[in-house]
Protein backbone atom coordinates (compact mmCIF):
# COMPACT_ATOMS: atom_id res chain seq x y z
CA UNK A 1 0.00 0.00 0.00
CA UNK A 2 3.28 2.22 0.24
CA UNK A 3 2.80 5.75 -0.96
CA UNK A 4 6.79 6.42 -1.11
CA UNK A 5 7.21 5.51 -4.77
CA UNK A 6 4.72 8.09 -5.43
CA UNK A 7 6.47 10.68 -2.88
CA UNK A 8 9.70 9.35 -2.32
CA UNK A 9 10.61 9.47 -6.11
CA UNK A 10 13.06 6.92 -7.56
CA UNK A 11 15.98 4.81 -6.15
CA UNK A 12 19.09 3.95 -8.50
CA UNK A 13 18.28 0.78 -8.44
CA UNK A 14 14.61 1.73 -10.49
CA UNK A 15 16.54 3.89 -12.40
CA UNK A 16 18.64 1.20 -13.95
CA UNK A 17 15.64 -0.62 -14.53
CA UNK A 18 13.37 2.09 -16.45
CA UNK A 19 16.21 2.51 -18.60
CA UNK A 20 16.47 -1.35 -19.03
CA UNK A 21 13.26 -1.34 -20.21
CA UNK A 22 13.60 1.71 -22.12
CA UNK A 23 16.01 -0.70 -24.27
CA UNK A 24 13.32 -3.61 -24.53
CA UNK A 25 11.09 -1.46 -25.74
CA UNK A 26 8.47 -1.32 -22.60
CA UNK A 27 9.57 2.27 -20.96
CA UNK A 28 6.96 3.89 -22.95
CA UNK A 29 7.58 7.26 -21.08
CA UNK A 30 6.16 9.21 -23.70
CA UNK A 31 2.22 9.92 -22.46
CA UNK A 32 -0.32 7.97 -24.52
CA UNK A 33 -3.07 10.03 -26.50
CA UNK A 34 -1.33 13.48 -24.66
CA UNK A 35 -2.37 12.42 -21.38
CA UNK A 36 0.16 11.50 -18.51
CA UNK A 37 0.14 8.27 -16.81
CA UNK A 38 1.09 7.60 -13.64
CA UNK A 39 -1.87 8.60 -11.35
CA UNK A 40 -3.81 10.99 -13.70
CA UNK A 41 -7.15 10.61 -14.45
CA UNK A 42 -8.35 10.06 -18.11
CA UNK A 43 -11.91 11.65 -18.82
CA UNK A 44 -14.35 8.75 -19.78
CA UNK A 45 -15.00 8.01 -23.29
CA UNK A 46 -19.11 8.58 -24.57
CA UNK A 47 -20.00 5.58 -25.85
CA UNK A 48 -20.58 5.33 -29.61
CA UNK A 49 -23.39 6.45 -31.51
CA UNK A 50 -25.97 3.40 -31.15
CA UNK A 51 -24.75 1.81 -28.40
CA UNK A 52 -26.33 1.52 -25.03
CA UNK A 53 -25.19 0.42 -21.45
CA UNK A 54 -26.85 -2.59 -19.56
CA UNK A 55 -29.48 -1.86 -16.91
CA UNK A 56 -27.34 -3.03 -14.01
CA UNK A 57 -28.75 -3.37 -10.02
CA UNK A 58 -26.47 -4.70 -7.30
CA UNK A 59 -28.07 -4.64 -4.04
CA UNK A 60 -26.50 -6.09 -0.77
CA UNK A 61 -28.19 -9.11 0.24
CA UNK A 62 -25.70 -10.20 2.82
CA UNK A 63 -27.90 -9.61 6.36
CA UNK A 64 -31.05 -10.92 4.92
CA UNK A 65 -29.04 -14.17 3.47
CA UNK A 66 -27.49 -14.43 7.34
CA UNK A 67 -23.88 -12.97 6.12
CA UNK A 68 -23.06 -10.88 9.35
CA UNK A 69 -19.82 -12.07 11.04
CA UNK A 70 -17.59 -9.00 11.49
CA UNK A 71 -13.83 -9.11 9.85
CA UNK A 72 -11.24 -7.49 12.47
CA UNK A 73 -8.10 -6.04 11.71
CA UNK A 74 -6.45 -4.97 14.81
CA UNK A 75 -8.23 -1.56 16.04
CA UNK A 76 -11.36 0.03 14.40
CA UNK A 77 -9.32 3.64 14.68
CA UNK A 78 -5.74 4.71 14.72
CA UNK A 79 -4.28 1.49 13.06
CA UNK A 80 -0.50 1.49 14.54
CA UNK A 81 1.19 -1.01 12.47
CA UNK A 82 0.75 -2.20 8.99
CA UNK A 83 -0.54 -5.20 9.47
CA UNK A 84 -3.91 -3.97 11.24
CA UNK A 85 -4.51 -2.65 7.50
CA UNK A 86 -4.33 -5.43 5.05
CA UNK A 87 -7.50 -7.09 5.77
CA UNK A 88 -8.29 -10.24 4.65
CA UNK A 89 -9.72 -12.50 2.22
CA UNK A 90 -13.27 -14.54 1.29
CA UNK A 91 -13.65 -18.03 -0.73
CA UNK A 92 -16.29 -19.03 -2.24
CA UNK A 93 -16.41 -23.09 -2.97
CA UNK A 94 -18.84 -25.91 -1.88
CA UNK A 95 -17.22 -27.81 0.88
CA UNK A 96 -19.90 -30.25 1.17
CA UNK A 97 -20.61 -31.13 -2.51
CA UNK A 98 -23.92 -30.42 -2.27
CA UNK A 99 -24.01 -28.35 -5.35
CA UNK A 100 -24.95 -24.71 -3.50
CA UNK A 101 -21.17 -22.99 -3.47
CA UNK A 102 -20.43 -22.29 0.56
CA UNK A 103 -18.85 -18.99 1.76
CA UNK A 104 -15.26 -18.65 3.64
CA UNK A 105 -14.60 -15.46 5.14
CA UNK A 106 -11.12 -15.03 6.98
CA UNK A 107 -10.65 -13.32 10.08
CA UNK A 108 -8.22 -11.04 11.39
CA UNK A 109 -6.71 -10.66 14.70
CA UNK A 110 -6.42 -7.69 17.67
CA UNK A 111 -2.72 -6.79 18.97
CA UNK A 112 -2.45 -7.70 22.41
CA UNK A 113 -4.16 -10.26 24.89
CA UNK A 114 -7.41 -11.61 24.28
CA UNK A 115 -9.56 -14.07 22.45
CA UNK A 116 -8.93 -13.82 18.83
CA UNK A 117 -11.42 -13.46 16.48
CA UNK A 118 -12.57 -16.49 14.33
CA UNK A 119 -13.50 -16.92 10.90
CA UNK A 120 -16.76 -18.12 9.33
CA UNK A 121 -17.61 -20.95 7.23
CA UNK A 122 -21.47 -20.49 5.97
CA UNK A 123 -23.06 -23.14 4.51
CA UNK A 124 -25.21 -22.68 1.41
CA UNK A 125 -28.94 -23.24 2.46
CA UNK A 126 -30.10 -21.92 -1.19
CA UNK A 127 -31.79 -19.21 -2.46
CA UNK A 128 -29.24 -17.10 -0.67
CA UNK A 129 -29.27 -18.37 2.68
CA UNK A 130 -26.65 -18.95 5.13
CA UNK A 131 -26.13 -20.72 8.06
CA UNK A 132 -22.90 -20.18 9.94
CA UNK A 133 -21.48 -23.92 10.71
CA UNK A 134 -18.12 -22.99 11.53
CA UNK A 135 -17.80 -24.45 15.20
CA UNK A 136 -20.11 -27.48 14.15
CA UNK A 137 -17.10 -28.01 10.88
CA UNK A 138 -14.53 -27.85 13.35
CA UNK A 139 -12.69 -24.25 12.32
CA UNK A 140 -11.94 -22.33 15.04
CA UNK A 141 -9.79 -19.32 15.53
CA UNK A 142 -6.28 -20.09 15.02
CA UNK A 143 -4.35 -17.07 14.62
CA UNK A 144 -4.15 -13.85 12.88
CA UNK A 145 -5.92 -14.55 8.99
CA UNK A 146 -5.35 -13.13 5.62
CA UNK A 147 -5.63 -14.81 2.43
CA UNK A 148 -7.61 -18.04 1.29
CA UNK A 149 -7.01 -20.79 -1.76
CA UNK A 150 -9.41 -24.09 -2.06
CA UNK A 151 -8.07 -27.51 -3.97
CA UNK A 152 -8.44 -31.26 -3.38
CA UNK A 153 -4.66 -32.06 -1.88
CA UNK A 154 -5.63 -35.99 -2.21
CA UNK A 155 -8.41 -36.21 -5.12
CA UNK A 156 -10.66 -38.15 -2.68
CA UNK A 157 -13.46 -35.29 -4.13
CA UNK A 158 -13.57 -33.22 -1.19
CA UNK A 159 -12.47 -29.82 -1.52
CA UNK A 160 -9.57 -28.88 1.21
CA UNK A 161 -8.62 -24.92 2.47
CA UNK A 162 -5.36 -23.03 2.86
CA UNK A 163 -5.75 -19.79 5.13
CA UNK A 164 -2.25 -18.17 5.11
CA UNK A 165 -1.60 -15.65 8.10
CA UNK A 166 0.92 -13.66 9.71
CA UNK A 167 1.81 -16.34 12.28
CA UNK A 168 1.58 -20.48 11.29
CA UNK A 169 -0.03 -20.97 7.83
CA UNK A 170 -3.04 -23.69 8.26
CA UNK A 171 -4.53 -26.41 5.94
CA UNK A 172 -7.66 -27.56 7.05
CA UNK A 173 -8.59 -30.89 5.47
CA UNK A 174 -11.84 -31.60 4.30
CA UNK A 175 -12.56 -34.70 5.87
CA UNK A 176 -16.29 -35.35 3.84
CA UNK A 177 -18.56 -35.35 6.50
CA UNK A 178 -19.11 -31.67 7.08
CA UNK A 179 -16.24 -30.89 8.91
CA UNK A 180 -12.28 -29.93 8.48
CA UNK A 181 -9.09 -31.12 10.39
CA UNK A 182 -6.28 -28.70 10.98
CA UNK A 183 -3.29 -31.15 9.50
CA UNK A 184 -0.47 -28.41 8.23
CA UNK A 185 1.68 -30.97 10.15
CA UNK A 186 1.20 -33.96 8.74
CA UNK A 187 1.19 -32.52 5.42
CA UNK A 188 4.31 -31.09 5.59
CA UNK A 189 3.14 -27.85 5.54
CA UNK A 190 4.35 -26.54 9.13
CA UNK A 191 6.93 -24.12 8.03
CA UNK A 192 8.34 -21.36 10.36
CA UNK A 193 6.55 -18.26 11.17
CA UNK A 194 6.28 -15.68 8.38
CA UNK A 195 3.51 -12.80 7.21
CA UNK A 196 1.84 -14.88 4.52
CA UNK A 197 -0.60 -13.65 2.02
CA UNK A 198 -2.27 -15.20 -1.13
CA UNK A 199 -1.97 -18.48 -2.16
CA UNK A 200 -2.60 -20.64 -4.90
CA UNK A 201 -3.22 -24.51 -5.80
CA UNK A 202 -1.72 -25.33 -9.33
CA UNK A 203 -0.49 -28.64 -10.99
CA UNK A 204 2.91 -26.95 -12.11
CA UNK A 205 4.19 -30.23 -13.12
CA UNK A 206 0.97 -31.86 -14.67
CA UNK A 207 1.39 -34.80 -12.36
CA UNK A 208 -2.41 -35.27 -11.21
CA UNK A 209 -1.37 -33.37 -7.67
CA UNK A 210 -2.35 -30.12 -6.31
CA UNK A 211 0.90 -28.57 -5.20
CA UNK A 212 0.89 -25.22 -3.45
CA UNK A 213 2.50 -21.77 -4.03
CA UNK A 214 2.38 -19.05 -1.02
CA UNK A 215 3.34 -15.64 -1.14
CA UNK A 216 4.90 -13.60 1.64
CA UNK A 217 4.65 -9.90 2.45
CA UNK A 218 6.77 -8.45 4.60
CA UNK A 219 9.19 -9.59 7.33
CA UNK A 220 7.66 -7.88 10.04
CA UNK A 221 8.37 -7.76 13.68
CA UNK A 222 6.41 -5.62 16.16
CA UNK A 223 9.38 -4.93 18.35
CA UNK A 224 11.16 -3.32 15.53
CA UNK A 225 8.79 -1.50 13.75
CA UNK A 226 8.45 2.23 13.88
CA UNK A 227 5.01 3.69 14.81
CA UNK A 228 3.42 6.48 13.10
CA UNK A 229 5.53 9.30 12.14
CA UNK A 230 8.86 8.03 13.54
CA UNK A 231 10.54 8.25 9.90
CA UNK A 232 9.69 9.62 6.69
CA UNK A 233 8.20 6.38 5.31
CA UNK A 234 5.40 6.43 7.98
CA UNK A 235 4.09 10.15 6.71
CA UNK A 236 1.43 10.32 3.92
CA UNK A 237 0.37 14.13 2.72
CA UNK A 238 1.69 15.27 6.27
CA UNK A 239 0.16 12.88 8.65
CA UNK A 240 1.74 10.68 10.46
CA UNK A 241 0.31 6.85 9.63
CA UNK A 242 1.43 3.35 10.33
CA UNK A 243 4.70 2.23 8.65
CA UNK A 244 5.42 0.01 5.36
CA UNK A 245 5.77 -1.74 3.83
CA UNK A 246 8.27 0.91 2.34
CA UNK A 247 11.13 1.15 5.00
CA UNK A 248 10.75 -2.93 6.39
CA UNK A 249 12.46 -6.19 5.09
CA UNK A 250 10.61 -7.65 2.17
CA UNK A 251 9.85 -11.25 1.70
CA UNK A 252 9.61 -13.89 -1.45
CA UNK A 253 7.51 -16.57 -2.19
CA UNK A 254 7.38 -20.39 -1.63
CA UNK A 255 6.60 -23.07 -3.53
CA UNK A 256 5.43 -26.81 -2.18
CA UNK A 257 5.65 -30.14 -3.80
CA UNK A 258 3.01 -32.60 -3.47
CA UNK A 259 4.15 -36.20 -3.38
CA UNK A 260 1.01 -37.95 -4.63
CA UNK A 261 -0.27 -38.72 -1.26
CA UNK A 262 -1.36 -34.95 0.18
CA UNK A 263 1.97 -34.37 1.48
CA UNK A 264 4.10 -31.31 0.68
CA UNK A 265 7.71 -30.54 0.27
CA UNK A 266 9.08 -27.32 -0.33
CA UNK A 267 10.89 -27.15 -3.76
CA UNK A 268 11.04 -23.38 -3.59
CA UNK A 269 15.03 -23.04 -4.58
CA UNK A 270 15.05 -26.54 -6.28
CA UNK A 271 12.33 -24.95 -9.08
CA UNK A 272 13.57 -21.38 -8.83
CA UNK A 273 10.74 -19.62 -7.29
CA UNK A 274 12.40 -18.46 -4.43
CA UNK A 275 14.34 -15.59 -5.49
CA UNK A 276 15.82 -12.52 -3.61
CA UNK A 277 13.96 -11.09 -0.49
CA UNK A 278 13.19 -7.47 -2.35
CA UNK A 279 9.97 -8.31 -3.17
CA UNK A 280 6.11 -6.89 -0.75
CA UNK A 281 4.02 -9.63 -2.32
CA UNK A 282 0.24 -10.18 -2.46
CA UNK A 283 -1.67 -11.97 -4.34
CA UNK A 284 -0.65 -15.20 -6.49
CA UNK A 285 -2.72 -15.47 -9.79
CA UNK A 286 -1.96 -18.92 -11.79
CA UNK A 287 -2.69 -19.36 -15.95
CA UNK A 288 -1.18 -20.88 -18.85
CA UNK A 289 -0.45 -16.98 -19.88
CA UNK A 290 1.40 -18.20 -23.07
CA UNK A 291 -0.47 -21.15 -23.85
CA UNK A 292 2.18 -23.16 -24.35
CA UNK A 293 0.31 -25.78 -21.72
CA UNK A 294 1.78 -25.65 -18.39
CA UNK A 295 0.54 -23.20 -15.77
CA UNK A 296 2.46 -19.91 -15.02
CA UNK A 297 2.53 -17.91 -11.65
CA UNK A 298 2.17 -14.01 -11.66
CA UNK A 299 2.36 -12.14 -8.40
CA UNK A 300 0.86 -8.74 -8.03
CA UNK A 301 3.41 -7.09 -5.45
CA UNK A 302 3.05 -3.74 -3.03
CA UNK A 303 5.59 -0.92 -3.68
CA UNK A 304 8.04 -3.02 -5.36
CA UNK A 305 8.35 -4.82 -9.42
CA UNK A 306 5.32 -7.90 -10.30
CA UNK A 307 7.02 -11.15 -10.41
CA UNK A 308 5.58 -13.23 -13.22
CA UNK A 309 7.51 -17.29 -13.01
CA UNK A 310 7.08 -18.54 -16.56
CA UNK A 311 6.58 -22.40 -16.19
CA UNK A 312 9.44 -24.26 -18.19
CA UNK A 313 7.72 -27.26 -19.02
CA UNK A 314 7.14 -28.89 -14.69
CA UNK A 315 10.59 -28.72 -14.51
CA UNK A 316 11.77 -25.26 -13.09
CA UNK A 317 10.46 -21.71 -13.68
CA UNK A 318 12.00 -18.69 -14.96
CA UNK A 319 11.76 -15.11 -13.46
CA UNK A 320 10.71 -12.84 -16.30
CA UNK A 321 8.50 -10.02 -14.80
CA UNK A 322 10.76 -7.38 -16.70
CA UNK A 323 11.31 -9.29 -19.66
CA UNK A 324 7.52 -9.65 -20.44
CA UNK A 325 6.40 -6.50 -19.37
CA UNK A 326 4.53 -7.44 -16.76
CA UNK A 327 6.82 -5.72 -13.94
CA UNK A 328 5.86 -1.97 -14.42
CA UNK A 329 3.28 0.10 -15.65
CA UNK A 330 4.01 1.95 -19.25
CA UNK A 331 6.06 4.75 -17.48
CA UNK A 332 8.04 2.12 -15.99
CA UNK A 333 7.32 2.49 -12.78
CA UNK A 334 7.02 0.22 -9.64
CA UNK A 335 3.23 0.65 -8.41
CA UNK A 336 1.88 -0.53 -5.05
CA UNK A 337 -0.18 -3.55 -6.43
CA UNK A 338 -2.91 -5.87 -4.49
CA UNK A 339 -5.09 -7.31 -6.38
CA UNK A 340 -5.39 -9.68 -9.68
CA UNK A 341 -7.46 -11.08 -11.97
CA UNK A 342 -7.25 -12.30 -15.74
CA UNK A 343 -9.47 -13.29 -18.31
CA UNK A 344 -9.55 -12.76 -22.12
CA UNK A 345 -11.30 -9.79 -22.45
CA UNK A 346 -10.87 -8.59 -26.15
CA UNK A 347 -11.58 -12.40 -27.44
CA UNK A 348 -8.15 -13.05 -28.96
CA UNK A 349 -7.49 -16.33 -27.39
CA UNK A 350 -4.61 -15.07 -24.80
CA UNK A 351 -5.42 -14.50 -21.16
CA UNK A 352 -4.89 -10.31 -20.02
CA UNK A 353 -4.15 -9.60 -16.58
CA UNK A 354 -5.80 -6.85 -14.59
CA UNK A 355 -4.31 -5.76 -11.53
CA UNK A 356 -5.25 -3.24 -9.06
CA UNK A 357 -3.02 -0.48 -7.08
CA UNK A 358 -3.00 2.08 -4.20
CA UNK A 359 -4.88 5.69 -4.53
CA UNK A 360 -3.49 8.77 -6.43
CA UNK A 361 -2.31 5.66 -9.42
CA UNK A 362 -4.58 4.03 -12.22
CA UNK A 363 -5.38 0.75 -11.77
CA UNK A 364 -3.19 -1.71 -14.86
CA UNK A 365 -4.26 -3.74 -17.39
CA UNK A 366 -1.53 -5.79 -19.35
CA UNK A 367 -2.71 -7.10 -22.83
CA UNK A 368 -1.17 -10.17 -23.26
CA UNK A 369 0.37 -9.81 -26.70
CA UNK A 370 1.60 -13.65 -27.26
CA UNK A 371 4.61 -15.11 -26.80
CA UNK A 372 5.04 -14.40 -22.67
CA UNK A 373 4.75 -10.10 -24.34
CA UNK A 374 2.20 -7.93 -22.42
CA UNK A 375 1.53 -4.44 -22.84
CA UNK A 376 0.15 -1.82 -20.26
CA UNK A 377 -3.04 -1.08 -22.10
CA UNK A 378 -4.66 0.89 -19.40
CA UNK A 379 -5.32 4.45 -20.67
CA UNK A 380 -6.37 2.31 -24.32
CA UNK A 381 -9.00 0.19 -22.98
CA UNK A 382 -10.70 2.96 -21.23
CA UNK A 383 -9.58 1.95 -17.65
CA UNK A 384 -7.51 5.03 -16.24
CA UNK A 385 -10.74 7.45 -15.67
CA UNK A 386 -10.56 6.95 -11.98
CA UNK A 387 -7.42 7.78 -9.49
CA UNK A 388 -8.96 8.68 -5.88
CA UNK A 389 -9.95 5.10 -4.89
CA UNK A 390 -7.15 2.58 -3.48
CA UNK A 391 -8.49 -0.76 -4.97
CA UNK A 392 -7.96 -4.31 -3.16
CA UNK A 393 -10.31 -7.50 -4.54
CA UNK A 394 -11.22 -7.19 -7.95
CA UNK A 395 -12.77 -9.65 -11.05
CA UNK A 396 -13.82 -10.19 -14.22
CA UNK A 397 -16.91 -10.96 -14.33
CA UNK A 398 -19.78 -11.38 -16.90
CA UNK A 399 -22.41 -9.60 -15.56
CA UNK A 400 -24.97 -8.99 -18.36
CA UNK A 401 -24.21 -12.19 -19.92
CA UNK A 402 -23.73 -10.86 -23.25
CA UNK A 403 -20.33 -12.95 -23.75
CA UNK A 404 -17.79 -10.25 -22.68
CA UNK A 405 -15.95 -10.31 -19.51
CA UNK A 406 -16.97 -7.19 -17.28
CA UNK A 407 -14.63 -5.82 -14.21
CA UNK A 408 -15.83 -5.05 -10.51
CA UNK A 409 -12.93 -3.61 -8.02
CA UNK A 410 -13.79 -3.43 -4.33
CA UNK A 411 -11.59 -0.41 -2.30
CA UNK A 412 -10.73 1.00 0.59
CA UNK A 413 -8.62 3.24 1.93
CA UNK A 414 -5.62 1.86 4.93
CA UNK A 415 -5.14 5.28 6.73
CA UNK A 416 -8.85 5.95 9.16
CA UNK A 417 -7.13 9.18 9.68
CA UNK A 418 -8.06 10.27 6.33
CA UNK A 419 -11.58 11.16 6.87
CA UNK A 420 -10.10 13.83 9.22
CA UNK A 421 -7.08 14.76 6.63
CA UNK A 422 -9.03 17.31 4.32
CA UNK A 423 -7.88 15.51 1.50
CA UNK A 424 -11.00 14.65 -0.39
CA UNK A 425 -10.34 10.79 0.25
CA UNK A 426 -12.30 8.48 2.60
CA UNK A 427 -11.73 5.64 4.35
CA UNK A 428 -14.60 3.83 3.05
CA UNK A 429 -15.47 3.91 -1.06
CA UNK A 430 -17.81 3.35 -3.06
CA UNK A 431 -17.38 0.40 -5.69
CA UNK A 432 -16.03 0.33 -9.23
CA UNK A 433 -18.18 -1.80 -11.95
CA UNK A 434 -16.85 -1.27 -15.48
CA UNK A 435 -18.96 -2.39 -18.72
CA UNK A 436 -16.91 -4.65 -21.46
CA UNK A 437 -18.22 -2.94 -24.47
CA UNK A 438 -17.15 -6.00 -26.63
CA UNK A 439 -14.87 -3.77 -28.92
CA UNK A 440 -11.46 -3.52 -26.53
CA UNK A 441 -12.76 -0.88 -24.15
CA UNK A 442 -14.69 -0.61 -21.04
CA UNK A 443 -17.17 1.71 -19.65
CA UNK A 444 -17.55 3.05 -16.26
CA UNK A 445 -20.56 2.47 -15.12
CA UNK A 446 -20.25 2.75 -11.07
CA UNK A 447 -22.52 5.85 -10.67
CA UNK A 448 -25.46 4.17 -11.73
CA UNK A 449 -25.07 0.23 -10.76
CA UNK A 450 -26.96 0.86 -7.47
CA UNK A 451 -26.52 0.66 -3.76
CA UNK A 452 -24.07 -2.48 -3.60
CA UNK A 453 -21.69 -0.79 -6.15
CA UNK A 454 -22.35 3.00 -4.57
CA UNK A 455 -22.51 2.22 -0.65
CA UNK A 456 -19.05 3.19 0.44
CA UNK A 457 -17.00 0.57 2.41
CA UNK A 458 -13.19 -0.03 3.37
CA UNK A 459 -12.85 -3.10 1.46
CA UNK A 460 -10.42 -6.22 0.89
CA UNK A 461 -11.21 -9.24 -0.44
CA UNK A 462 -13.40 -10.25 -2.93
CA UNK A 463 -14.59 -13.73 -4.52
CA UNK A 464 -17.80 -14.38 -7.34
CA UNK A 465 -19.65 -17.53 -7.55
CA UNK A 466 -23.26 -18.11 -8.92
CA UNK A 467 -24.58 -19.05 -4.86
CA UNK A 468 -27.89 -19.49 -5.92
CA UNK A 469 -27.39 -21.17 -9.07
CA UNK A 470 -29.76 -19.15 -11.63
CA UNK A 471 -26.50 -18.64 -14.09
CA UNK A 472 -25.48 -15.30 -13.11
CA UNK A 473 -22.39 -14.11 -10.66
CA UNK A 474 -22.99 -13.03 -7.47
CA UNK A 475 -20.19 -11.38 -5.27
CA UNK A 476 -19.25 -11.44 -2.16
CA UNK A 477 -17.07 -8.87 -0.28
CA UNK A 478 -14.77 -8.86 2.75
CA UNK A 479 -15.48 -5.30 4.58
CA UNK A 480 -13.51 -4.29 7.24
CA UNK A 481 -15.01 -3.70 10.77
CA UNK A 482 -18.09 -5.05 9.11
CA UNK A 483 -20.18 -7.94 8.23
CA UNK A 484 -19.30 -8.70 4.27
CA UNK A 485 -21.37 -7.73 1.20
CA UNK A 486 -23.39 -9.92 -0.57
CA UNK A 487 -24.06 -8.64 -4.19
CA UNK A 488 -26.56 -9.31 -6.60
CA UNK A 489 -27.81 -8.04 -10.07
CA UNK A 490 -31.49 -7.56 -9.33
CA UNK A 491 -32.01 -6.14 -13.03
CA UNK A 492 -33.62 -8.16 -15.80
CA UNK A 493 -31.19 -9.93 -17.76
CA UNK A 494 -31.33 -10.52 -21.61
CA UNK A 495 -28.29 -12.70 -22.33
CA UNK A 496 -28.55 -16.50 -21.64
CA UNK A 497 -25.30 -18.45 -20.12
CA UNK A 498 -24.26 -21.50 -19.28
CA UNK A 499 -22.33 -22.93 -15.91
CA UNK A 500 -19.21 -25.27 -16.19
CA UNK A 501 -17.84 -27.66 -13.85
CA UNK A 502 -15.15 -29.87 -14.97
CA UNK A 503 -13.60 -32.57 -13.08
CA UNK A 504 -10.87 -34.88 -13.58
CA UNK A 505 -9.36 -37.95 -11.24
CA UNK A 506 -12.51 -36.82 -8.79
CA UNK A 507 -11.89 -33.22 -8.33
CA UNK A 508 -12.08 -29.86 -9.58
CA UNK A 509 -9.93 -29.66 -12.56
CA UNK A 510 -8.37 -26.56 -12.07
CA UNK A 511 -5.96 -25.67 -14.40
CA UNK A 512 -7.91 -26.97 -16.98
CA UNK A 513 -8.98 -24.70 -19.91
CA UNK A 514 -12.58 -24.51 -21.22
CA UNK A 515 -13.49 -22.81 -24.58
CA UNK A 516 -17.21 -21.96 -25.57
CA UNK A 517 -17.69 -21.21 -28.65
CA UNK A 518 -22.08 -19.47 -29.14
CA UNK A 519 -22.92 -17.26 -31.76
CA UNK A 520 -19.53 -17.23 -33.75
CA UNK A 521 -18.07 -15.68 -30.39
CA UNK A 522 -15.07 -17.63 -28.77
CA UNK A 523 -14.39 -17.50 -25.11
CA UNK A 524 -11.66 -19.00 -22.52
CA UNK A 525 -11.50 -19.30 -19.29
CA UNK A 526 -9.49 -21.87 -16.73
CA UNK A 527 -10.31 -23.21 -13.41
CA UNK A 528 -8.12 -21.80 -10.78
CA UNK A 529 -7.41 -21.54 -7.17
CA UNK A 530 -6.59 -17.85 -5.34
CA UNK A 531 -6.38 -14.59 -7.08
CA UNK A 532 -8.60 -11.43 -6.61
CA UNK A 533 -7.27 -10.43 -3.62
CA UNK A 534 -5.97 -13.31 -1.95
CA UNK A 535 -9.25 -14.93 -2.42
CA UNK A 536 -10.75 -17.94 -4.13
CA UNK A 537 -13.69 -17.70 -6.37
CA UNK A 538 -16.09 -20.24 -7.40
CA UNK A 539 -13.96 -22.99 -9.03
CA UNK A 540 -17.41 -23.33 -11.81
CA UNK A 541 -16.49 -20.96 -14.71
CA UNK A 542 -19.47 -18.86 -15.99
CA UNK A 543 -20.23 -17.80 -19.76
CA UNK A 544 -22.56 -15.16 -20.85
CA UNK A 545 -23.74 -16.65 -24.28
CA UNK A 546 -25.98 -13.49 -24.93
CA UNK A 547 -29.10 -14.24 -27.45
CA UNK A 548 -27.30 -17.68 -28.64
CA UNK A 549 -29.25 -21.26 -26.84
CA UNK A 550 -26.28 -23.74 -27.83
CA UNK A 551 -22.42 -23.88 -27.45
CA UNK A 552 -19.53 -25.91 -28.39
CA UNK A 553 -17.16 -26.59 -25.45
CA UNK A 554 -13.84 -27.89 -25.47
CA UNK A 555 -11.72 -28.71 -22.68
CA UNK A 556 -7.77 -28.69 -22.30
CA UNK A 557 -7.29 -31.03 -19.55
CA UNK A 558 -4.13 -30.20 -17.06
CA UNK A 559 -2.71 -33.02 -18.80
CA UNK A 560 -2.52 -31.58 -21.45
CA UNK A 561 -5.62 -33.99 -23.45
CA UNK A 562 -8.39 -32.76 -25.15
CA UNK A 563 -11.84 -33.10 -24.98
CA UNK A 564 -14.80 -32.13 -27.28
CA UNK A 565 -18.58 -31.14 -26.72
CA UNK A 566 -20.88 -29.79 -29.52
CA UNK A 567 -24.84 -28.77 -29.17
CA UNK A 568 -24.58 -28.03 -25.16
CA UNK A 569 -27.70 -25.97 -24.26
CA UNK A 570 -27.80 -22.84 -22.60
CA UNK A 571 -29.60 -21.96 -19.02
CA UNK A 572 -27.94 -24.79 -17.51
CA UNK A 573 -25.20 -26.57 -15.25
CA UNK A 574 -23.11 -28.97 -16.50
CA UNK A 575 -20.70 -31.05 -15.15
CA UNK A 576 -17.53 -32.63 -17.41
CA UNK A 577 -15.80 -35.43 -16.21
CA UNK A 578 -12.53 -35.94 -17.75
CA UNK A 579 -12.41 -39.22 -19.79
CA UNK A 580 -16.56 -39.84 -19.28
CA UNK A 581 -17.92 -36.77 -21.08
CA UNK A 582 -20.90 -34.52 -19.78
CA UNK A 583 -22.40 -36.70 -16.30
CA UNK A 584 -24.70 -34.10 -15.37
CA UNK A 585 -26.79 -31.41 -16.29
CA UNK A 586 -28.88 -29.23 -13.84
CA UNK A 587 -31.30 -26.28 -15.12
CA UNK A 588 -30.62 -22.88 -13.60
CA UNK A 589 -33.09 -22.30 -10.65
CA UNK A 590 -35.39 -19.65 -10.72
CA UNK A 591 -35.98 -17.76 -7.98
CA UNK A 592 -39.32 -16.39 -8.66
CA UNK A 593 -42.17 -16.51 -6.61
Amino acid sequence: MSRQTRESGRTIHATILILALVVLGRGKLACAQGVATGGTAVPARPLPPGMKAPTVNYEDLAVQAGLTGVEVSGADHGKQYIVESTGTGVAIFDYDNDGLPDIFVVNGGRLGDGAQPRPFLYHNLGRLKFEDVTEKAGITSTGWGQGICAGDIDNDGNTDLFVTQWGQNILYRNQGNGTFRDETKERGLLASKRWSTGCAFLDFNRDGYLDLVVVHYVAFDLAHTPRPGDKAQCQWKGLPVLCGPRGLPPETVSLYENDGHGHFSDVSDRIHITGPQDYYGFTALTGDFDNDGWPDIYVACDSTANLYYHNLGGKTFEEIGVRSGLAYNEDGREQAGMGVSVADFDGDGLLDIFKTNFADDTHTLYRNQGNNSFEDDTIGSGLAVNTKYLGWGTAFLDFDNDGWKDLIVANGHVYTEVDEAHTAEHFKQPRLLYWNRGDGQFFDLSSQSGPGVSTPHSSRGLAVGDLDNDGDLEIVIVNMGEGPSLLKNVAPLTGNSLLVRALTSGRDAIGARITLTAGGHKQIDEIRSGGSFISQSDFRVHFGMGKATVADLSVRWPDGKSENFTGVAAGQIVTIEQGKGITRKQPFTSLKK
